[in-house]
């Protein structure tokens, strides 16, 4: 594991240390079991039930709850004394990057084994603990979690969802409906969110035959049309007083950190998902052929595979680099407190959502990419390209949409700033300071294989803190509602983060094992690095045209040319190469 403890967004103000960053490398040979427990199971339940599950068969799922059950992935979280395994984190994201065969079923697996069960983990009391968890950890019950509402999709505490106490004081009166709700047609126990007498935000725990508690009609998606989606209906529903989860007022705690969660483990999802679409494109275009040759011989085809290669890589690096900063404060906690686990995860609720942007869209660009590399064939059901191309895109929907969560990362990282958590502003005085003095930037000669990276991803960061800074110098509280220049800034955050992982990574690995040896590895991060920086140059010139003008603007502008200058890379030659080796094995390589 990581050495350090560093601070949640404090990647962006310190030097990063290889030796440092946690990658799928440093597996332990249980997590390695876990991993290889899931693509069993995958393999030999999943894939064979695809069928079934798309067509809504329920009972088939409840019972592959069970098996993932019996194998101990649905209570990897659970503490022991609740029935669970109590699984190390990188464990528990090594399962949701396997579970990758079937959307509808990892979906539904995520709705009881995630979201279904952490809020009572986390917040639950001693004997809503023993009650609940043990049977949603055997697959006895599925479970479900109920936030959004028609009018409440990102702006979740504007909902309308009530609750009062009866007038004898001995049960909770909810009336309201909850949208979109996975596992909503046969969940046993879930998670609602409603507003005590109109105002104070709280979670309660309702069960399926709790009176005037019903579900809606399962809803007619674009994908993922074999997991459950309903409404959740209160009429007047009776929940016994003891099902108030948390504190009255508190249920905004168990929703976002609930949603810290899942984002990390999306993130992870994205990851294993993008490697299997690696596999099937590999495989077509090595026995297509046209032209009288396979079509992954032709440059147009190898650009494709290579670039999916190049950004798994470092998303990768940067889903299990956060991690290991999770494990790495985890280490310095009492792991049997729910409360202190939570905090520890919190803490990093920032890479949490980088993690989640960063998956989900690479998997929706591996998606498309791997449907136009199968051309026609990949439009239609013969072939699994067009499934994975719908079922991922609600991806971007799923844990706070995408846009949510770049409002959250440069937001967040201001909010710390403000309260005294990270010395982001006294690094952007700095900075401005270096570049009105027009300094090159330009590190001391260095021959390692990946010295332009390390500068490049040390630039990244600065252009980073550099637009941090200037946005909030300028709006100040206002900042709020420049929703264009916080999503530019997270885009330079967002690949900042995965660039600066990747490097990481590789530098790591080529101090252990020399470069020839990971010469794929240093062709994906240079091949990673090169582009990432030309769209950080691009958003960070939208951003800074949005921020400033005239004379200032051109000062800054001359700064962002040299902190994302590069020399010519012959990102071609590695292309065929990084392609020419997935198509050898048949998959990802890394």
């Amino acid at each position: 594991m990581a050495k350090e403890v560093i601070k949640g967004g404090g990647f962006l103000l310190q030097e990063t240390a290889p030796a440092n960053v946690y990658s799928p490398e440093d597996f332990n040979d249980e997590q390695k079991l876990i991993a290889q427990t899931t693509d069993e199971f995958v393999e030999k339940e999943i894939i064979p039930n695809f069928d079934k599950i798309e067509t809504k068969d329920y009972e088939i799922q409840r019972e592959l709850f069970k098996k993932a059950a019996d194998l101990g992935l649905i209570n990897a979280s659970i503490p022991e004394a609740y029935g669970g395994l109590d699984l190390d984190h990188v464990s528990q994201m090594l399962i949701y990057e396997h579970l990758t065969g079937s959307a509808s079923f990892s979906t539904g697996f995520g709705g009881t084994a995630g979201i279904g069960l952490l809020p009572i983990l986390l917040f639950g009391t001693h004997e809503q603990k023993e009650k609940y968890l043990p049977k949603l950890g055997s697959g006895e019950w599925v479970g479900a979690y109920a936030l959004s509402e028609s009018s409440s999709g990102s702006d979740a505490l504007g909902a309308k969802s009530t609750a009062r106490l009866s007038e004898d004081g001995e049960h909770w009166i909810l009336n309201g409906e909850k949208m979109w709700i996975t596992n909503g047609g046969f969940a046993d126990v879930v998670t609602v969110f409603a507003k005590v007498n109109g105002e104070q935000f709280t979670g309660f725990i309702v069960e399926k035959n709790d009176p005037g508690v019903s579900h809606g009609n399962e809803e007619h998606k674009l994908g993922q049309r074999g997991s459950s989606t309903t409404p959740i209906i209160m009429q007047d529903a009776k929940i016994p007083k003891d099902r108030l989860l948390g504190e009255i007022g508190k249920g905004h705690l168990i929703a976002f950190n609930v949603l810290n969660h899942g984002r990390i483990n999306l993130g992870a999802g994205g990851v294993g998902g993008s490697k299997r679409v690696i596999g099937q494109s590999a495989k077509y275009a090595a026995q297509r052929r046209q032209f009288g040759r396979p079509i992954a011989s032709f440059g147009a085809i190898q650009y494709k595979i290579a670039e999916m290669a190049a950004r798994t890589y470092a998303c990768d690096s940067a889903v299990y680099r956060t991690a290991g900063m999770i494990e790495a404060r985890e280490a310095t906690i009492d792991r049997t407190d729910p409360v202190a686990v939570m905090k520890a995860i919190e803490e990093y609720a920032i890479e949490c959502a980088i993690t989640k942007v960063a998956g989900s869209e690479l998997l929706f660009y591996c998606a498309d990419e791997n449907v136009q590399i199968h051309g026609g064939n990949g439009f239609t059901e013969d072939y699994p390209a067009e499934g994975v191309y719908r079922d991922c895109r609600v991806n971007r929907i799923f844990e706070g949409t995408n846009e949510i969560n770049r409002l959250l990362i440069p937001g967040q990282l201001i909010k710390r700033a403000m309260k005294g958590g990270l010395p982001l502003f006294q690094a952007a005085m700095k900075l401005q300071e270096e570049l009105l003095a027009g300094p090159s930037f330009d590190s001391d000669e260095d021959e390692s294989p990946l010295a332009n990276e390390i500068k490049l991803a040390a630039n990244a960061k600065k252009v980073a803190i550099a637009l941090l800074g200037s946005a909030a110098q300028k709006f100040q509280a206002a900042l709020a509602e420049q929703q264009m220049i916080l999503s530019w800034t997270a885009d330079v955050i967002i690949d900042a983060f995965q660039i600066d992982s990747a490097v990481g990574r590789t530098a790591k690995l080529v101090a252990v094992d020399g470069a020839e040896k990971h010469s794929a590895a240093i062709d994906a991060t240079r091949l990673y690095t090169h582009d990432a920086i030309n769209r950080i140059e691009v958003a960070a010139k939208n951003a800074l045209a949005a921020i400033s003008e005239g004379d200032e603007l051109r000062v800054m502008l001359v700064a962002l040319r040299r902190l994302t200058k590069q020399e010519p890379l012959n990102t071609a030659a590695i292309r065929e190469r990084l392609s020419n080796k997935v198509v050898e094995a048949g998959g990802y390589i890394f």
